[in-house]
C-alpha cells in the first residue's frame, strides 16, 4: 500500500524540493522471479520504469536524476544476465535517443568504460554529444560504476595534476573536480527500492550529506506517484549540514 502523502515543508515560501535525486534501482530480478519469469524480464520492465520516472521528474521539480544501472560488482552475475543487461542498455540508448533529445533531457554516463563493448561505448558517446545542449533534465546513468573505483580513478587524476605542478596542496574541491560527476551538484536525496538498506558503493563521496529513503517497493513497481510521495516527505526533513 502506498504511503500517505505528507505535506510539503516550505521555508520562506520556497518548496524544499531536492534539486538532485539519485536512485539505486533495486529489485528487478526479484520482481520477475516472484512471478515465475526470467530475471531479464524484470530488467526490461525496470528499463520501462526509468522512462516513466524520467518524464515525471521535471514536473516534480527535479532537475538532476542519477540512476544506478550496473555496478562494478554486477559482473559477478551469470554471463547470460550480464549480456542481457548490456543488450538492454544498448536498446534503451538507441530507442530513447530521439525522445530524450525532443524532451530536453541531457544524458550522461558515469563509471569506467573500459570493460564495456565498443558498440555500447560508441552509443554512449553519441547520445552524450547529441543531448549536450539540453537543460530540462540532467539524467546520469551509472554503468560499470563503483564509488570506490571512482575514487581510485579520481585520486590518480589528482596525483597527475600534482605531479605536473598544477596543484600544490590538494583540497576536497580538487578531488571533487576529478570525479566522474565533476560538473554535477551533489545529490540531495538518495532512494533505494526493494527494501534493502545498503548504499552499495553508490556515490559515497557525493552523497556524504544526502538524505536517504529506503522503500520496500521493487523498482518495476516504483511509479511517479511513489516518487512524488517521497519528495513530499523530503520536505519535512531538517537538513543542518553539521550546524545547529
Amino acid at each position: 500500500m502506498a504511503a500517505e502523502t505528507a505535506p510539503l515543508l516550505t521555508t520562506g515560501g520556497v518548496d524544499q524540493r531536492p534539486r538532485h535525486v539519485a536512485i539505486i534501482m533495486d529489485g528487478n530480478g526479484r520482481w520477475a522471479t516472484e512471478r515465475g519469469w526470467p530475471r531479464l524480464v524484470g530488467h526490461r520492465r525496470g528499463a520501462e520504469r526509468v522512462k516513466q520516472i524520467v518524464r515525471a521528474c521535471p514536473d516534480l521539480g527535479v532537475n538532476w536524476l542519477t540512476v544506478y544501472a550496473f555496478s562494478t560488482e554486477n559482473w559477478k552475475r551469470t554471463t547470460e544476465e550480464v549480456l542481457g543487461l548490456m543488450k538492454i542498455f544498448r536498446r534503451y540508448i538507441q530507442y530513447e535517443a530521439d525522445g530524450m533529445a525532443a524532451e530536453g533531457v541531457r544524458l550522461r554516463f558515469i563509471g569506467g568504460r573500459d570493460r564495456l563493448d565498443d558498440k555500447l561505448r560508441a552509443l554512449m558517446s553519441s547520445i552524450e554529444a547529441r543531448t549536450a545542449g539540453n537543460t530540462r533534465l540532467n539524467l546520469t546513468v551509472a554503468i560499470n560504476y563503483g564509488g570506490r573505483d571512482e575514487l581510485v580513478r579520481a585520486s590518480a587524476r589528482l596525483a597527475q595534476k600534482i605531479a605536473r605542478g598544477e596543484i600544490e596542496a590538494p583540497t576536497e574541491a580538487d578531488l571533487t573536480a576529478c570525479l566522474d560527476t565533476a560538473d554535477h551538484p551533489d545529490p540531495d536525496l538518495v532512494i533505494r527500492t526493494s527494501g534493502e538498506t545498503r548504499t552499495s558503493n553508490f556515490l559515497p563521496w557525493q552523497a556524504a550529506y544526502a538524505e536517504y529513503e529506503f522503500t520496500p517497493t521493487l523498482w518495476p513497481d516504483f511509479t511517479p506517484d511513489h516518487l512524488a510521495q517521497i519528495l513530499d516527505r523530503f520536505g519535512m526533513r531538517d537538513r543542518r549540514f553539521g550546524g545547529v
